[in-house]
């Protein structure tokens, strides 16, 4: 099966969920020609198909809850109940259960896409290197949150940047265009869930965000509330791609048992209702993009906190983690290198491929 042929068998398992946004679909489709890694971030069901190809002594390691969609702009903050930043994964919408392999080899694949394109300055084997660094750290150590106060000043530095400004974040969230149908009472209850008062008016506005996600409903209220702006927003729900790949028809949604087991300070603004995801959007509470972050920064500490966090996911489920503690230290030297290297020629292949069908479409 080729990419185009998977592409079309994922969205057409998709369609059976909801209804698809076509023109979110149709972007989708024209940004994953954009380069090997924008397309890397819109193909978790490819990913899975050539995974099982490319790394099978690596898709042998022990399984266990793992985020499944990890890469480098899977990161962002939110703030806790304490009101403090933190940082971590940002979405959860492919976990799984999976070997723990599969988010080091996807994460290092990313970084590694991220270099060709620019995005990163750091070497290749350096950017493996930090990564199974902070990885055994995390599993070593227990894992700890990434608090984003007294400590951790760097990340702190990132997720403050200029380029996160509120007089733009909210100029785009009232930029977004309205929901001009009548929202259904589910997605009506699921937006105002998290709302801060009862009964107070909102529009409904649409939002194209994300690349996997992209062709799924997501509608965002906007409301003033006591001099300023708050916004929901909710996301139709969609079982992992990992579901599509087994070839299942249906499958549990597991984000909400993912997140309460890790080793990490939840957001108190995200919330499952039905069948949407609900989550508070401000400055701070929004995903890490490449572009935005300071020209001046250690993208080898970078790449080994995305891994510590990594870490910090997995250790949510304690029983397995001596056995992934044994099967690291079994693996060969530079095996997570080698693992991403054939990853990238593979996606690199399927974008080529990709590309010049659109190109010619």
């Amino acid at each position: 099966m080729d990419v185009s042929e998977a592409t079309l068998r994922y969205e057409r398992w998709m369609a059976t969920f909801f209804r698809i946004v076509k023109p979110d679909l149709v972007y989708k489709h024209e940004q994953m020609s954009q380069s090997p890694f924008a397309f890397m971030r819109a193909t978790f069901y490819r990913w899975l198909q050539i995974w099982k190809e490319l790394c099978k002594v690596e898709a042998e390691a022990p399984r266990l809850p793992a985020v499944g969609d990890l890469h480098i702009e899977n990161f962002g903050t939110w703030r806790d109940a304490e009101g403090r930043l933190i940082w971590g994964v940002n979405d959860f919408d492919e976990c799984h259960l999976l070997p723990y392999t599969n988010d080091l080899v996807r994460l290092a694949t990313s970084a590694l896409l991220a270099i060709e394109s620019e995005h990163l300055t750091i070497r290749r084997r350096e950017a493996c290197d930090a990564i199974l660094d902070g990885y055994l750290e995390g599993i070593r150590s227990g894992g700890r949150p990434f608090v984003l106060g007294e400590d951790n000043v760097f990340l702190r530095d990132i997720a403050l940047g200029k380029l996160r400004d509120p007089v733009h974040f909210w100029a785009r969230m009232r930029e977004l265009p309205d929901f001009a149908q009548k929202p259904s009472a589910e997605v009506t209850e699921a937006l105002e869930l998290l709302l801060p008062a009862v009964e107070m008016s909102y529009q409904i506005k649409k939002r194209r965000a994300g690349m996997g996600s992209l062709g799924r409903p997501r509608l965002v209220a906007v409301a003033e509330w006591r001099g300023g702006l708050v916004a929901r927003e909710a996301k139709s729900l969609l079982p992992s791609a990992c579901v599509w790949a087994e070839g299942g028809s249906s499958g549990r949604v597991s984000y909400s048992e993912i997140i309460a087991r890790a080793v990490r300070v939840p957001d108190p603004f995200v919330k499952l209702h039905g069948n949407w995801i609900v989550r508070r959007l401000a400055p701070d509470c929004s995903r890490i993009e490449l572009w935005s972050l300071p020209k001046k920064r250690d993208e080898s500490q970078l790449l080994s906190a995305m891994a510590y966090e990594t870490a910090n996911i997995h250790l949510g489920t304690g029983e397995m983690i001596k056995k992934v503690r044994r099967d690291l230290n079994q693996r060969p030297a530079q095996w997570l290198y080698k693992a991403s290297k054939r990853m990238v020629a593979k996606i690199a292949d399927d974008w080529h491929e990709w590309h010049a069908n659109l190109s010619g479409a």
